[in-house]
């Protein structure tokens, strides 16, 4: 019977070539990722404002649609109204003759 052990010589070559190539690509990527993340930022740094610019201007634009139409509503009029009460008999125009 053997006993199976553990290869500790090829596992930490296994490890230290893994780590050589992550120390590798970090060394190699760096310059691009940060390029990229600069780039980003300065979008966001000049967004956010536009962005809060827009938000202020549909905001006023709103209150500017609430109050014309709060204007243009129907209002009453303080002149008295003709309501067109019927009458009981046939109108005097009807030709019917009166004595």
């Amino acid at each position: 019977m053997t006993s199976s052990t553990p290869r500790p010589p090829r596992l930490r070559a296994t490890l230290g070539a893994g780590a050589a190539v992550t120390a590798a690509c970090a060394v190699c990527c760096a310059g691009p990722v940060l390029a990229v993340l600069g780039v980003t930022s300065a979008i966001g740094a000049l967004w956010m404002p536009v962005l809060a610019v827009i938000a202020v201007a549909a905001a006023l634009g709103v209150l500017v649609l609430r109050k014309r139409r709060r204007a243009a509503s129907c209002r009453t009029s303080p002149a008295p109204a003709d309501l067109g009460m019927p009458t009981l008999g046939p109108p005097p125009s009807a030709g019917i003759p009166t004595r």
